[in-house]
């Protein structure tokens, strides 16, 4: 049974409910990562003895899937998509404004699904705008290949941001202060390829990158979804 199966106890005294149990450890991954998320640290925010948190939720496992639950209704369109492509694009872009407020969610996309009630809305929208365009297999496989890549591109992304503020230095504070040494590895010859990237290639922001990433992988999928001739 799942912790959406399971009704919330009642307790005489003033019930915690599983709301503001999951707000505040939001809350606390925000300002902390998952790593300062616990049930006794929740309990203690909360005023309440942890005991208390385990009538509600039995592992930090599911408190963590409610957590993913309730962000999910961030990434929730607000309005039906229009077609496939405007389905991913939004699933897409929403996953990565949605995971740039909360950072820890970075740590826990990509894994088993999620089947809470806002995650299986977002599925549902997504799956919608294929109806009748493709057999089942097809769309799984277009939704997996889409997913794979906002989710990598999104990982990479944060990693770059907790990079910059462990070190203090921004991504070009970090290209200076490591240019010396990219000079002289060039400098040998070695590296040819690399040579041309880092002295002809362009240098583009993490959105921009991201968008132009993502047109191209739906670019490839609507290759496999147009109707054979």
């Amino acid at each position: 049974m799942t912790v959406w199966d399971r009704p919330e106890p009642q307790f005489r005294a003033a019930p915690l409910g599983r709301e503001r149990i999951v707000a505040v450890a939001i809350a606390l991954a925000d300002e902390g990562g998952l790593e300062a998320v616990s049930l006794r640290k929740v309990a203690a925010r909360l005023d309440a003895r942890p005991m208390r948190l385990y009538g509600y939720i039995s592992t930090k496992e599911e408190l963590f899937d409610l957590m993913v639950d309730e962000v999910y209704a961030e990434i929730l369109p607000e309005e039906q998509p229009g077609d496939w492509r405007e389905a991913l694009r939004v699933l897409a872009h929403r996953t990565r404004l949605t995971t740039l407020r909360h950072e820890w969610l970075a740590d826990l996309l990509g894994g088993r699904p999620t089947l809470g009630p806002n995650a299986l809305a977002v599925t549902e929208a997504t799956l919608a705008a294929f109806d009748g365009l493709a057999d089942l297999e097809t769309v799984t496989r277009a939704v997996e290949t889409v997913s794979a890549y906002f989710t990598g591109a999104i990982r990479r992304e944060i990693a770059n941001v907790r990079a910059e503020r462990a070190t203090g230095l921004s991504e070009r504070d970090w290209q200076r202060a490591s240019g010396p040494h990219v000079m002289r590895m060039l400098a040998t010859g070695r590296f040819p390829a690399l040579a041309r990237f880092v002295y002809d290639g362009t240098e583009v922001g993490a959105e921009e990158s991201f968008t132009t990433g993502l047109d191209w992988v739906l670019d490839a999928v609507a290759a496999k979804l147009r109707p054979p001739a």
